[in-house]
């Protein structure tokens, strides 16, 4: 009888972890328990699907699964998980299924987290008509369907998908409003000078409402009607809203590792090690219901990249198909969006949270093209120092190409080398295609002239 690999949880990390098992023991039975009833899709493109950018999101069909030999049961919840056995009981269709395992890979996603506002949870425990998170694909078609009917749509939250999906309502001729609790815009990402060069890129008929928060959510009968909010002099107003999304981030979804034991972190992710191994024999974690170390800091934190998702079901995959492989020793955490035509991303923690280690940093905004030569489009560049080393500990990109030069970023980072170095990297330079000097190189020279000052 061949290895037996169980993976609750079909989405990015559950999915991938499957087949990289596969790829390692070709003979192992492999099943893959879905609460959900779409084989694994990409919750990243869920703004796209909504503003018809694309039309499918399934990256991996139940087809594809058969075809590699992966047991996928779709609409399938696990009951209960016995370690000392190791048997998992699930329930399909009223149903119960019973299976044996010798390796377990948790890849129970998350949920979206649903800030204590009054009115967004109706009487019966179920959101308020007109209210709706993005967090699955039965979301976004609700919200699809809702559309038509939808003048005003409030926003709550401005990171990466509050301001997508202010994108995608837009494009459907939505008038926006974006209400954020913090003083700039994608908060978790940019630093409020790089968040400002974004924010003008913003059409000035969506109304972003930094520094508020919102009181409550107002109806009409059964249906959200207006939103009110205030900002931080105490001042209060009230919005039009025929749609409010709550975009306020995610919820580590742990509760079957916390049910059978396993170590939860300070962050309520299931703590794992760098072969993504709980704190149970033969029992892994991936994807956004763990917490790993974040590289720069050394600190947990919670994951919620597709990209950390992936490789993380790699690692686990293969561990659990009996192979050995390895994380890196923290995530740089490489994130990129889009968003009205203008490129952002950014590598290693914002300023705020490296505040203690009092950074060195230079910014700079150049063309991408020598200023003589027509087509040339503005990019800023912003890099972070570590003042007691001059090692480049975090980037942040805005404009054309910004998620490549970000890369360049996070392979330093990951390889700790210092700002002199990267400010001397050589690059490409010809009249139709870049600079003489990268942006980026221009940053960190000018982050290197501080820091040496500062020695």
């Amino acid at each position: 009888m061949g290895r037996r690999i169980v993976v609750v949880g079909g989405g990015a990390a559950g999915g991938t972890a499957a087949q990289f098992a596969r790829k390692t023991d070709r003979n192992a039975e492999i099943t893959v328990f879905e609460a959900g009833k779409y084989p694994q899709y990409s919750k990243c493109a869920l703004p796209y699907l909504i503003s018809k950018k694309v039309k499918n999101v399934v990256e991996f069909s139940e087809e594809w699964f058969k075809h590699a030999n992966i047991n996928l049961l779709l609409g399938t919840m696990v009951k209960e998980v016995d370690v000392k056995s190791r048997r998992v009981l699930a329930e399909h269709d009223g149903e119960t299924i019973e299976t044996g395992y010798d390796s377990l890979i948790l890849a129970t996603g998350a949920n979206s987290a649903i800030p204590p506002i009054p009115g967004v949870v109706n009487e019966s425990g179920g959101l308020t008509k007109g209210v709706f998170l993005l967090r699955t694909l039965d979301d976004a078609y609700a919200i699809s369907s809702f559309i038509p009917r939808v003048q005003h749509a409030v926003i709550v939250g401005a990171g990466a998908i509050g301001l997508e999906m202010a994108e995608a309502l837009y494009s459907h001729g939505v008038k926006v409003t974006v209400v954020e609790m913090l003083p700039s815009i994608l908060p978790g990402m940019l630093d409020s000078d790089t968040a400002g060069v974004l924010q003008k890129a913003i059409p000035e008929d969506i109304l972003i409402l930094t520094g508020h928060r919102v009181l409550g959510v107002e109806k009409e009968g059964d249906v959200v009607k207006k939103v009110s909010v205030e900002n931080e002099e105490g001042e209060q107003k009230t919005l039009e809203a025929d749609m409010v999304l709550i975009a306020t981030g995610i919820k580590a979804n742990s509760e079957v590792a916390k049910k059978i034991g396993c170590k939860i972190g300070e962050y309520g992710g299931v703590s794992i090690d760098g072969r993504c191994r709980t704190s149970l024999e033969d029992v892994y974690a991936v994807g956004d219901c763990t917490e790993y170390l974040d590289f720069v800091t050394q600190k947990p934190f919670l994951v919620g990249l597709g990209s950390i998702a992936v490789r993380q079901g790699i690692v686990a995959g293969v561990n659990a198909a009996g192979g050995r492989m390895f994380l890196p020793e923290g995530f740089v955490q490489t994130r990129t969006t889009k968003l009205f035509g203008v490129e952002v991303a950014a590598v290693g923690p914002t300023l705020k949270q490296i505040q203690n280690i009092n950074p060195v940093t230079g910014r700079f905004t150049g063309g991408t093209l020598p200023d003589y030569f027509p087509g040339g489009e503005e990019v800023t560049v912003k890099v972070a120092v570590n003042p007691a080393d001059g090692v480049v500990v975090a980037a942040q990109a805005v404009g054309v190409d910004a998620a490549q030069r970000i890369n360049v970023f996070a392979c330093a980072i990951m390889n700790k080398m210092s700002v002199e170095a990267l400010s001397q990297m050589e690059t490409a330079y010809a009249p139709p295609v870049a600079p003489t000097l990268d942006p980026l190189t221009i940053a960190c020279d000018v982050a290197r002239m501080r820091y040496v000052r500062k020695r």
